[in-house]
């Protein structure tokens, strides 16, 4: 363990080392520490400059961290998934996100890149192209106390390659929702006996990845959205006695949701949600129903459809469904808007943590460092967890703009701050001289370190 780290954060990070051989967990704490302190680009050379190691002859060993170093990245996401979840949600159900990210690289050695829509850049009336490797994060959200919301916190991220790259190299080509279901097998295993619950946006409103979800031994809950044409059914009838034949999938044919939000003798309750994408309360009016979602060819999925208006028309009716029929409507509003945090998340990242400015060209590399940047917003944000309990003091403020709850971006230049305050902090060797600077310069050079992007 480095013993120039401070104390609380040497008591988090010890839960890794013993993932690690004894030399290359020396390097990777310090490429954790340049990370957390470089500003712009989060590179290997970045890393180095800014922990005081740009003259050491042997950075070759720094890279091969990411390139060559034996290590699991599925192993540390079990280990910061248990962290987080002794940290913010010690009982109850775990609440994941799921979603996909875009990361815009060009050139000719990442191979792995593909030609996919631009998420930010398009519209529904404008379509972008953009160059990159396309991400599929899994997120736990959590309250979190001192910020006053939910945050989404990244714990595991594979690379989904294009069908293009898997055709050249001869394997199976996975769908984005065979990524899913294969992250949430994963956490269903490490956390068998807690209630799991997922939300995710209509990519992931699949038959096959819903039905596969309910058909596990402890089944997960998936939260997504519903077509308002989607082709619901009743249950399929109970079997007569001496009945022959293959058992029925489906009853009779229910009205489509959209039929359902334009019939007039529709019953519509009204519901407050507290907080709606990240804003105040609203009020909406929900209906709600149970049914069996089919479609030729493939497996029923009992579920229990959502319906939901503006009672103002500023937004159109949506729906949603969930894989559990018993659910409370409510709960299952209050859990799917939960999901924007994901986008705010991956803003994050992109702006405070330089996610997409890393320059890795081995596929090894390229396959770890990413995984490893949105895990580290999980990380600084466990960092920061017990000092930003009850301290007020540790927003930033200024006379034209009052902050009333830290971001990550506080929680981040909480952690820098630490590490530049840490007196045995080892940088480079220079002038032993004594020079005295006056406390409010220090003060103002620390402040503007610790919120640099």
């Amino acid at each position: 363990m480095m013993p120039t780290l401070p104390a609380p954060m040497i008591a988090v990070l010890r839960g890794f080392a013993p993932l690690f051989s004894p030399r290359v967990w020396r390097h990777a704490q310090v490429l954790l520490v340049g990370a957390i302190l470089a500003p712009a680009q989060r590179t290997v050379a970045a890393a180095l400059r800014v922990t005081g190691r740009a003259q050491g002859r042997q950075f070759h060993r720094y890279h091969r961290v990411l390139s060559r170093a034996e290590w699991s990245g599925l192993a540390v996401g079990r280990v910061l998934l248990g962290l987080l979840v002794a940290a913010f949600v010690p009982t109850g159900p775990l609440l994941f996100g799921i979603d996909e990210t875009l990361e815009r690289r060009r050139g000719k050695r990442i191979a792995a890149k593909g030609i996919y829509r631009d998420p930010v850049r398009s519209s529904r009336s404008h379509f972008v192209k953009a160059s990159g490797l396309r991400w599929v994060c899994l997120m736990l959200l959590v309250p979190v106390p001192w910020a006053a919301r939910t945050w989404a916190l990244p714990v595991l991220t594979a690379l989904a390659p294009s069908e293009r790259y898997n055709r050249e190299r001869g394997r199976r080509h996975k769908t984005l929702t065979d990524w899913a279901r294969q992250l949430l097998l994963v956490a269903r295993r490490w956390w068998p006996e807690r209630a799991i619950v997922a939300v995710a946006d209509s990519t992931y409103a699949a038959l096959e990845l819903l039905a596969a979800c309910r058909a596990w031994r402890a089944p997960v809950t998936v939260v997504t959205r519903l077509r308002l044409d989607a082709a619901l059914y009743d249950p399929a009838p109970p079997r007569r006695p001496r009945q022959t034949g293959r058992p029925r999938l489906k009853g009779a044919r229910q009205p489509t949701l959209a039929a359902v939000a334009a019939d007039p003798g529709a019953a519509w309750t009204a519901l407050i949600v507290a907080h709606w994408y990240g804003g105040g309360p609203r009020i909406v009016e929900v209906a709600s129903a149970t049914a069996v979602w089919y479609h030729c060819g493939l497996p029923p999925v009992p579920l229990r459809w959502l319906l939901i208006r503006d009672p103002h028309g500023h937004f159109a009716t949506q729906a949603l469904l969930c894989t559990d029929p018993a659910a409370d409507p409510a709960q299952i509003l209050a859990w799917f808007v939960q999901r924007w945090q994901l986008e705010v998340t991956f803003e994050e990242a992109r702006r405070h943590l330089g996610l997409e400015t890393q320059r890795q060209w081995s596929e090894a590399a390229i396959r770890r460092t990413t995984p490893v940047l949105l895990g580290l917003f999980s990380l600084v944000t466990l960092l920061a967890h017990q000092r930003m309990q009850g301290s007020d003091d540790l927003v930033r403020q200024a006379a034209w703009y009052r902050k009333r709850q830290p971001t990550f971006a506080d929680a981040l230049a909480l952690v820098r701050r630490e590490l530049w305050q840490h007196q045995a902090f080892s940088m480079s060797p220079g002038d032993r001289e004594m020079v005295q600077v006056p406390r409010a310069i220090v003060q103002c050079w620390t402040e503007t370190l610790c919120y640099v992007a």
